[in-house]
């Protein structure tokens, strides 16, 4: 295991907007810096020994004192054999998710899951779903995938995730003790649109990707397509990813990274294929002062402008 410390255009997406609190009454107190941790794993078609991995991830960043962990997309799951991954989707209230909140509670620690397997409205499809849990071992709330990656990668495979998963509708931001949460899953980091709505229209602070890239589009486009999500919305990016060969057709990227607010990587393991977390502190005076000192919020035109006639 590895531990490693360390001009806007708006087009507003036409979605309800989910937004999970404390509760009626309830505020959140943040210090001016928290300690979160980003997770980087290859998960495998067994849903065992993935929670096995989990545990002792969770168990080190707690005692690396991060107050949240994130893990990447498919985290409890991937699997081998077409169809696989339908058959052992469950509702959020099933055995499989009770056991990574039980995790959470155990261990003191917010988790966010980025892209569980969610049984859908039909047994033809699923839900690629982003579950954050607090520190008391309750969903806070969930986020639907909403862009399904429908693409033929150049020297790769073709993948047709619309087949057997169905679109998120609703965009998601959460309090929490680390800011204001904008929640996305993977191959939504290619539409800044949303991560534009997340940041302007709904004020997030930290953006969390979690992925299972190629490693073609990997190689190409990850790091760069963080990076500029941090620096055009002036928010903390968490990028947990899957990493290494799962199987023997599929391989993922890996590269987990933590970026602040002024495009600059604060946490990265120093393998990008191993398994292992990166801490690094969430510095609110830093979102304070990057946002202060380059207003793009303010000099942003509005939408009414690009609509107008021309």
């Amino acid at each position: 295991m590895n531990i490693c410390l360390n001009t806007q255009l708006s087009f507003p997406y036409k979605f309800a907007v989910k937004s999970a609190s404390t509760g009626a009454g309830k505020y959140i107190t943040m210090a001016n810096s928290v300690r979160i941790a980003a997770a980087q794993m290859t998960s495998v078609n067994n849903l065992a020994v993935n929670f096995d991995t989990c545990s002792r991830l969770v168990k080190e960043a707690a005692s690396a004192g991060a107050k949240l962990l994130c893990f990447p997309e498919n985290f409890s799951f991937v699997g081998d054999l077409q169809g696989e991954s339908l058959k052992i989707a469950e509702p959020l209230d099933g055995p499989i998710m009770k056991g990574y909140c039980s995790l959470a509670r155990e261990s003191n620690i917010w988790l966010s899951l980025g892209g569980f397997q969610e049984k859908g409205s039909d047994d033809a499809h699923l839900r690629n779903t982003h579950v954050l849990i607090d520190d008391n071992g309750n969903i806070r709330s969930t986020y639907s995938k909403m862009h399904l990656f429908d693409v033929d990668v150049p020297g790769g495979a073709v993948y047709k995730e619309s087949s057997f998963t169905e679109a998120g509708k609703d965009i998601v931001v959460v309090d929490s003790p680390f800011g204001r949460l904008g929640v996305t899953v993977c191959y939504d980091l290619r539409f800044p649109e949303l991560y534009q709505q997340l940041r302007f229209n709904h004020d997030a602070q930290v953006l969390l990707v979690p992925a299972a890239f190629t490693t073609v589009t990997g190689q190409a486009h990850w790091e760069i397509l963080l990076r500029a999500r941090a620096i055009e919305t002036q928010c903390y990016v968490i990028a947990a990813a899957q990493a290494g060969k799962h199987n023997e057709k599929r391989e993922s990227y890996g590269n987990t990274l933590i970026i602040d607010p002024w495009g600059t990587i604060v946490g990265r393991l120093p393998d990008r294929s191993s398994t292992g977390i990166t801490v690094a502190d969430i510095d609110f005076s830093l979102i304070d002062s990057v946002r202060a000192k380059m207003p793009v919020s303010k000099h942003r035109k509005p939408a009414e402008f690009w609509n107008r006639s021309v």
